[in-house]
């Protein structure tokens, strides 16, 4: 490499990495110049439980059969957060069209971490080998009257992925069950593999939220933070339970780290996706540490605040299950001990619309 090549490139690294990529709480990110709430009229997108409204149920309903390209999902009043997921309540807070393709149980690849679901005699659908297929489809499909299904505009368009929980988790990376020699870096590529073909199909805005903090959910946590022995979605976990915690701990650090820092190496330094790609890396991971943290902030219901309980409490077997009463709910950061509560994916929805009007504290803009 010349001379003075390479003073460029270490100069376009200390612009990237300069503005805040330290670990720990972000600091005010710089304004995302391409960023304004009102500019995006259509949301798409993608991940697991997380945001899933209700495509996995069509699975179990159709003998394991995906929907149709151009079907009309219906709205998801019962999700796994026990009322509307996060997806739902952005799009209605920043008053876009969603296209949701999230499945529940899903991962990024099941080349890497394949988890099979007996309902469907199956692995469950993955963001490669369904998600994104699925969208490519609905995007150019005319219905029969001649109308797109697909209404949004690269211009107007986010594309969010929130993918992981699964990925790292038991039956996958947590507990060695990944595809031999996979790693968590290969669970990395994928994501941003995803993002490479929605590029090609004409994606340009994209906000990708990093892995929540898993190891303060019940079912990861240690005991001193209510940690549980075994849960109907972790049946088997293994006596050690702190062990499992630290473990847990350590995968969520090391790729949200990896995350911070490839994605303005991939936008600033090596042109991955051209010069009219933006993307916000919204630190989810952190908001929902700092609800953890500071719940008098955020949860709000009729109960004491409570970010180690659950909502919905089930034995092992997925049986005996108590639930609060629904006027005390809001004071839940946990539906269950995988998953967050509602009031949680309001949060998350509110702070997603601060990241696309471009200047959230929890997210950092490249692009």
């Amino acid at each position: 490499m010349h001379s003075s090549s390479f003073t460029s490139t270490l100069f376009v690294l200390n612009l990237a990495f300069a503005g805040g990529l330290a670990h720990g709480h972000p600091r005010p990110a710089r304004p995302g110049r391409g960023w304004r709430a009102e500019n995006f009229k259509t949301l798409v997108t993608f991940g697991d439980s997380y945001t899933d409204e209700n495509r996995l149920g069509y699975f179990i309903n159709n003998n394991g059969s995906a929907p149709s390209v151009g079907w009309e999902q219906p709205l998801g009043l019962n999700t796994a957060s026990g009322g509307l997921s996060w997806a739902r309540y952005a799009s209605l807070y920043s008053n876009t069209t969603l296209y949701n393709y999230a499945v529940s149980g899903a991962v990024c690849s099941n080349a890497l971490t394949p988890r099979t679901f007996s309902a469907i005699n199956a692995p469950f659908p993955s963001i490669q080998s369904y998600e994104l297929p699925a969208y490519l489809a609905d995007s150019t499909y005319r219905t029969p009257n001649g109308s797109a299904f697909f209404h949004g505009a690269p211009a107007s368009t986010a594309y969010a992925i929130w993918i992981g929980t699964n990925d790292l988790g038991n039956d996958a990376f947590l507990t060695d069950a990944q595809v031999s020699g996979k790693t968590l870096t290969d669970y990395v590529d994928c994501v941003y593999a995803a993002m490479d073909a929605l590029v090609a199909a004409g994606a340009r805005s994209f906000v990708l939220l990093n892995v929540a903090p898993l190891h303060l959910l019940p079912q990861y946590a240690p005991p001193e933070r209510g940690g549980v022995n075994a849960t109907k979605f972790f049946p088997n976990k293994p006596a050690n339970i702190t062990e499992t915690h630290y473990r847990m701990r350590e995968a969520v650090a090391t790729v949200n780290a990896i995350f911070r820092y490839r994605t303005p190496f991939h936008v600033a330094v090596d042109g991955r996706w051209g010069p009219d790609v933006q993307v916000a890396d919204f630190d989810v991971s952190a908001l929902m540490a700092d609800i953890w943290g500071n719940p008098a902030a955020y949860l709000n219901g009729s109960a004491p605040l409570d970010v180690t309980g659950v909502i919905n409490k089930c034995d092992a077997q997925g049986g005996n299950c108590v639930e609060v009463e629904r006027e005390r709910r809001d004071s839940y950061m946990w539906f269950d001990e995988l998953h967050p509560s509602e009031q949680t994916s309001r949060v998350v929805a509110r702070e997603f619309v601060g990241v696309l009007e471009g200047r959230s504290k929890w997210a950092r803009y490249w692009g």
